[in-house]
């Protein structure tokens, strides 16, 4: 199985981006999906996960509202949608894939992970 995040970049603050994640070797239907960020000095943080049936779920604090993630099974692809990015916002996003039956925040609740895409906001 491998997920191959991109889409990272820098950007100024008010600024957007879209993050992709490509799975293969897996049916990205039989899994749920999600989306974590990591600072330097800082732990994985969760962003925003989508089930199999595409519920979604979000971050509690200020990420919710302007991030939007979205799933094309097609194209066996996940999506991050960020707008108004904030500098607090840079890191690297990586996506994850979980074959839990419930969505999770947790980190360890996913088995495969991306390699990571950096998203550097600039104030």
């Amino acid at each position: 199985v491998q997920l191959q995040a991109s889409g990272g970049g820098l950007v100024q603050a008010g600024g957007s981006l879209r993050l992709s994640c490509v799975a293969s070797g897996i049916y990205l239907s039989d899994v749920n999906m999600g989306w974590f960020r990591q600072a330097p000095g800082n732990e994985r943080e969760f962003v925003a996960s989508i089930t199999r049936s595409s519920s979604r779920y979000y971050s509690e604090d200020s990420m919710k509202g302007r991030f939007t993630i979205s799933r094309d099974d097609s194209r066996s692809t996940v999506f991050l949608e960020m707008i108004n990015l904030k500098p607090e916002d840079t890191a690297v996003y990586y996506c994850a894939a979980s074959l839990w039956g419930s969505p999770t925040p947790n980190p360890k609740g996913y088995n495969y992970w991306g390699q990571g895409t950096q998203v550097t906001v600039s104030s």
